[in-house]
């Protein structure tokens, strides 16, 4: 099929948060947002991986009106890797309360268990909920779009957290050329990846793989200095910072027009319940495949002065579904 002819092509609309550790509705009116075709939580559905936190974040995701909604492992949901949970029960001073760990975080697997079960409801109606693992995936979406979509739980560092790695070593990203979305948990190096102290915590080797394949759209989270959007054309100087938090808030060096036109998009943007950005053709960076590619850190945590961010609405064109695919 060719991508470049437009009725190959179909407009979809993303919901993409990350970092809800648990809560159990979005920031602002998440109704304002009205339905999309895809909702993506990239990480950290937990503060302590407990079992009610991922309940919580269950039912949080069925707040979202969507048919598909895609969920992936943060550094905090350390009980869906087996191999740190088991790491973590041994180190504990004993005695140890199985018992009342077993009441709190569960047995091994069990909140895996609970996560892929939630592709049903109470009602045994689908709920679109699907929690992946690290690997790529095509689905056919009911917008008739087809969706290839690598996903990553893995972060770099070496505390004792879920799903990480020493970053000495690096990581193994098998991104393929055809991939239209990546969903990470961390950012790639220097793109969004400062968190509240102003550190970088991105990962160069994902950056790298990422700049290979040329994704039309990367989101993650795990940074928490701040929501933000930044379209990268690898090859030349189109690189450009969409939107981000920071553009929004007031700083002192600003004159009382810039303080006034800040404040009006931000009172707009918790208005609409979200920070919105469409790359489709006709926009004013429209993502074509294999061309640059949309970064968004949809963490919605935030820090002191903002606790809580909205989540991002992104829309891009996807190619059309062959008649015959399923999800």
């Amino acid at each position: 099929m060719d991508a470049s002819n437009p009725d190959s092509l179909v407009k979809t609309r993303f919901l993409v948060i990350s970092d809800t550790h648990g809560a159990r509705c979005l920031p602002g009116n998440n109704r304002l947002i009205g339905p999309v075709d895809v909702a993506i939580h990239c990480g950290d559905l937990t503060e302590e991986s407990k079992l009610a936190e991922f309940r919580a974040t269950l039912e949080l995701m069925k707040t979202i009106q969507a048919p598909l909604k895609l969920v992936i492992a943060g550094n905090h949901d350390w009980t869906l890797d087996t191999p740190m949970f088991k790491k973590k029960i041994a180190e504990i001073a004993p005695p140890v309360d199985m018992e009342l760990v077993r009441r709190e975080y569960g047995d091994y697997g069990e909140a895996q268990r609970i996560l892929q079960a939630s592709a049903k409801n109470e009602d045994d109606d689908e709920s679109g909920i699907v929690f992946m693992d690290e690997g790529t995936r095509t689905f056919a979406l009911s917008n008739g779009a087809s969706l290839t979509l690598f996903a990553s739980p893995h972060t770099p560092s070496a505390d004792d957290w879920g799903f990480q790695y020493d970053a000495r070593s690096g990581h193994q990203w098998d991104i393929g050329g055809d991939v239209d979305v990546v969903v990470t948990h961390g950012p790639p190096e220097g793109v969004m990846d400062r968190t509240a102290t102003g550190s970088r915590i991105g990962c160069p080797g994902l950056f790298a793989a990422v700049a290979r394949a040329k994704p039309r759209l990367h989101c993650f989270g795990h940074a928490v200095g701040g929501p933000a959007s930044h379209f990268e054309a690898f090859d030349n100087d189109r690189s450009v910072v969409v939107e981000t938090l920071a553009g929004l808030t007031p700083w002192g060096f600003d004159g009382p027009d810039a303080v006034a036109e800040k404040r009006r998009r931000l009172e707009a943007r918790t208005a609409a319940g979200c920070f919105a950005t469409s790359h489709c053709a006709g926009d004013e960076h429209p993502l074509r495949k294999g061309e640059g590619t949309l970064f968004v850190n949809a963490a919605v945590q935030g820090d002191g002065e903002q606790p809580q961010h909205l989540p991002w609405v992104v829309d891009i064109e996807l190619p059309r579904a062959a008649r015959d695919a399923a999800a």
